[in-house]
């Protein structure tokens, strides 16, 4: 796992969460329906967990390299790319097909957890 890049990479999404969330409650409140709203609001939300996750993967990769948690960076950058880019363009443009994305980045946002279990098995300063 590159951690500069990771870093970037954690960096960017949580700023764009935060530009997407102003944008939201700003600048759409007015545009979108009340639940495309809410589907755009469950992106944002769900974009700030997750990349919240994903700097501590990095962070714990940093003093522990594994490749579960390189495997769980991956997931929750793809969890964010697929759940979230997903609704966003579900809430903007309303072509609905997109819902069948979603899930998949729900189940990537799964496994990254998952794989991040997985991981505190070989860190050392974790208590068993």
């Amino acid at each position: 796992m590159n951690t500069a890049i990771n870093l970037r990479l954690v960096a960017l999404s949580g700023f764009c969460a935060v530009a997407l969330g102003a944008f939201g409650s700003h600048g759409l409140r007015e545009r979108l329906t009340p639940h495309m709203l809410d589907v755009f609001e469950t992106a944002v939300s769900y974009q700030f967990y997750h990349s919240l996750a994903w700097l501590a993967v990095v962070l714990l990769s940093v003093h522990r390299p594994s490749r579960w948690l390189h495997l769980s960076g991956i997931c929750f950058g793809l969890g964010i790319l697929l759940f979230c880019g997903s609704l966003y363009i579900l809430a903007l443009s309303g072509i609905h097909w997109l819902g069948a994305i979603t899930p998949l980045g729900g189940l990537a946002f799964m496994a990254g957890w998952l794989l991040l279990g997985l991981a505190t098995r070989q860190i050392t300063f974790i208590k068993q």
